[in-house]
């Protein structure tokens, strides 16, 4: 069951599409441009997920759980360059109906909605195209501003789960949200 997903257009000419294999130079140069900018929420990263090579194998792996069903991985795009992305991923049916969502924009993008704006176009397709019941997301304690967009885009905290994620080298808490996409 492939997850298909038609593009949209996002504030400031952005467009909110699923990732290709031909992005894989444009992410490289995305990450390597925000290295610094998503390092204190972030993985640690090899140096080899900064090169285009990195990026082709990644985006493989995701087009591949894509055809399965199990994740939707997407990118904004302004122009030739790659502005963030959001990945719809962990997709479970049966009577759990549910993903996890992450997302992640370019230092220039920030403070205009966009992850707001592209969120809720996620949450359209998984309650609309998709199905879904439930997405769930989680931010660190000290990412105010990655709560920020969850509440705007609607989803409710429901806790704080600790040691959630390895992130930046070590185990962090990690506050979760959800929004229930049908009453």
């Amino acid at each position: 069951m492939v997850l298909e997903f038609a593009d949209r257009g996002l504030p400031g000419d952005l467009i909110l599409r699923v990732r290709r294999e031909d992005d894989s130079a444009a992410l490289a140069a995305a990450y390597r441009r925000n290295r610094g900018h998503l390092a204190p929420w972030d993985p640690t990263r090899t140096e080899d997920f900064f090169t285009e090579q990195g990026q082709l194998e990644q985006t493989r792996e995701l087009l591949a759980l894509r055809q399965t069903g199990a994740a939707l991985p997407l990118v904004l795009v302004d122009g030739d360059e790659i502005a963030g992305g959001v990945t719809l991923s962990g997709i479970v049916r049966g009577a759990f109906q549910s993903a996890m969502v992450g997302y992640w924009l370019d230092r220039d993008h920030v403070g205009r909605g966009l992850a707001s704006a592209a969120l809720s176009a996620v949450v359209e397709a998984a309650r609309d195209d998709f199905g879904l019941h439930r997405i769930q997301a989680a931010t660190m304690l000290a990412n105010h501003a990655s709560q920020s967009v969850l509440v705007r885009a609607g989803f409710e905290r429901i806790g704080v789960a600790p040691q959630y994620l390895n992130i930046a080298g070590r185990w962090q808490d990690h506050v979760l949200f959800q929004r229930i996409l049908h009453d």
